[in-house]
């Protein structure tokens, strides 16, 4: 209930479950193109693919099958709830710290549902939360600060996809 769904369909540009609210059933999948995503006009435009997992934990046993060749992972948390704080230390040794992916591949979201208080701007967070990318996301009061931070998000995923390319054909050539 933190809004990953919504998020997920925000930035996916995706119609599918507006509404009310309905639990995500293990995992959902969202596809969509994005063009230009590096500015230029010329560029080739990237194939995303966003998978919305439910965040309840009946649901662990699919999670290895989830995580298996993520590029990034994306936590969702709403910070007026406390059990959310706790909750998201799990979510981020699990699908971080447990897999092959740098700190830099993880973007937490605060979100901030409508008619929320907004005193959680100033969230502080333990370590190794502390050292993440925190984007704090109310889709009422600013949308397309929302999609702008997500879309530097991708860039740097893309990047370090690229150089990992690069390395892997530098050392089959050397």
């Amino acid at each position: 209930q933190s809004g990953k769904s919504v998020l997920a369909n925000f930035v996916s540009e995706s119609t599918e479950g507006i509404g009310s609210y309905s639990p995500t059933q293990g995992v959902r999948i969202l596809e969509y193109e994005k063009p230009n995503l590096n500015g230029n006009s010329k560029g080739a435009g990237c194939r995303f693919e966003l998978w919305d997992c439910s965040g309840d934990q009946k649901f662990e046993t699919c999670w290895p099958a989830l995580m298996k060749d993520s590029h990034g992972v994306i936590i969702i948390f709403n910070p007026e709830l406390p059990s959310h704080l706790k909750e998201i230390e799990m979510w981020y040794s699990c699908f971080v710290q447990q897999q092959p992916l740098l700190d830099s591949q993880c973007l937490l979201v605060a979100h901030h549902k409508p008619g929320s208080a907004e005193d959680t701007e100033n969230l502080s967070l333990a370590y190794p939360l502390n050292k993440l990318k925190l984007i704090h996301s109310n889709l009422e009061e600013d949308p397309e600060d929302v999609r702008m931070e997500f879309m530097k998000y991708f860039r740097s995923i893309i990047t370090i996809m690229n150089e990992s390319r690069e390395r892997e054909e530098m050392s089959i050539i050397s």
